[in-house]
């Protein structure tokens, strides 16, 4: 029985090296499956370290006594704005009355009919600079109105005055005036204005009206005090003060207090973050019959160790002035569903009834030797930092480890698909060449049939 070729009557498929090679293909696709399961692995210890340094995130800002703190501050509003250093100020009580508002030297011209069409003349400005030498700001005929002679002196920020043009809203006919200004207020910024000379203007050009610069004049406790501004942060320790109204006769108090409540606000966001860090190992954990453990983190030691560290900086006994504390003396705790629960009214009651021990359990205290214990966050801290040390912190070690599985994998699918590259192109090849001797087979079987052979060449092979 004779052979078939298929096209060329080999009786070969087609396609007999796209099934050779699918056959080859089959590893690669193995591979590329077990990649996918340890990427998914890979990702979530990456959403999990997220989360970690979230947590560290907060420690950073506010794991010291002095990050940790929190002051307000309640006063009148309306008189005054207050705003506190918490690094400087202490709590108490002051009483304040604002007599008078320093003031600042100004002066306004004569009036114009217009500010840009007026012409008030062609001279120079002559000022006085505060050491003693003198300066003349020469105006021509294109600079001869308010306007332009306005932009004259504010383009010379040296002379410290500022100028502008308003209209005083007198109704007149000559409403137009320019106001000079000095920059700086109070007794010893008083000065000479300066001295215009104008010629041939349409009407004469004078300063009519000037008000003195003058301190500002409080009350701190009862005792006057003068100021050089409206701004001073000096008058009470670490609180600075922007004087808004003068209320001569009106005293109110500053009340400078613990805000217990902001400092209440940072450890629940805290705890937010354990939880994030907690609920995702949680979730983790949870497994059933149709859980692919090949693609999550489920059982993996590395969630069991992070779980018991968290726990132990938890339960960690922190050294304070009134002996031994936990964090659960200030209203920390797990929940039976493996989580941290705040108590933020017990907190809140503690920390008002004793700050400074309710700071020491958060935030450890400095030693008389010079020394620092270490207090709930300081704990956190140190169990976050060894979790994210790269290299070999728990963390990062795990990453490394499936990035190195990654790589691994790369490796042999580059290897394989490579090998079959070359495979593939081996088989064109190969059946190219058989295919060129069939052809010339059955070129010289047909030379034989002319002849006179009565059977094909290529049947006779078989």
């Amino acid at each position: 029985m004779g052979i078939s070729f298929g096209s060329i009557n080999t009786g070969l498929p087609k396609d007999i090296v796209k099934q050779i090679i699918a056959a080859e293909q089959i590893p690669v696709q193995n591979m590329e499956k077990q990649k996918g399961k340890i990427s998914d692995k890979k990702g979530l210890v990456d959403q999990l370290t997220k989360l970690v340094e979230d947590v560290r995130g907060n420690l950073t800002l506010n794991a010291s006594a002095r990050s940790l703190r929190e002051l307000k501050i309640d006063t009148n509003e309306d008189i005054v704005h207050a705003t506190a250093d918490k690094n400087k100020a202490v709590p108490g009580t002051y009483q304040l009355e604002v007599m008078s508002l320093a003031q600042k030297s100004s002066a306004m011209s004569t009036g114009f009919k217009d500010k840009d069409e007026s012409y008030i003349g062609v001279g120079y400005i002559q000022y006085t600079l505060p050491n003693g030498d003198t300066k003349d700001i020469y105006v021509d005929s294109d600079n001869a109105s308010l306007s332009a002679v306005s932009k004259l002196i504010n383009k010379d920020t040296a002379l410290g005055v500022t100028a502008n043009v308003i209209n005083d809203g007198s109704g007149s006919d000559t409403p137009w005036r320019l106001i000079l200004s000095l920059n700086k207020t109070g007794d010893e910024a008083a000065v000479d204005f300066p001295y215009f000379y104008f010629v041939d203007g349409d009407d004469d050009f004078q300063l009519e009206f000037q008000r003195e610069a003058h301190d500002a004049k409080i009350k701190l406790d009862g005792f006057e005090i003068e100021v050089p501004e409206n701004k001073a942060a000096d008058l009470i320790p670490g609180i600075a003060l922007d004087l808004k109204k003068a209320k001569p006769g009106e005293e109110f108090s500053i009340k400078v207090s613990e805000d217990v409540a902001a400092v209440g606000a940072k450890v629940q966001d805290l705890v937010g973050k354990l939880n994030a860090v907690l609920g995702f190992i949680k979730t983790q954990n949870t497994m059933d019959e149709k859980t692919d453990t090949s693609r999550t983190l489920g059982g993996d030691i590395m969630l069991q160790s992070l779980e018991g560290r968290i726990r132990s900086a938890v339960f960690k006994d922190v050294i304070t002035d009134k002996g031994y504390k936990r964090a659960a003396d200030i209203g920390l705790r797990f929940s039976r569903e493996g989580v941290l629960e705040f108590d933020d009214k017990k907190f809140q009651s503690l920390i008002s009834e004793d700050y400074n021990n309710v700071a020491q359990i958060l935030t450890g205290t400095f030693t008389a030797e010079g020394g620092k214990t270490e207090g709930f966050m300081d704990n956190l801290s140190g169990m976050v930092n060894m979790s994210l040390r790269s290299p070999d912190g728990l963390l990062q070690s795990r990453k490394k480890t499936l990035s190195s599985s990654i790589e691994q994998i790369d490796r042999r699918i580059a290897q394989k698909t490579k090998y079959i590259e070359e495979k593939e192109k081996n088989l064109k090849d190969k059946f190219a060449r058989l295919e060129g001797t069939i052809s010339k087979i059955r070129s010289s079987g047909a030379g034989l049939q002319g002849l006179g052979a009565t059977s094909d060449p290529v049947q006779q092979l078989g």
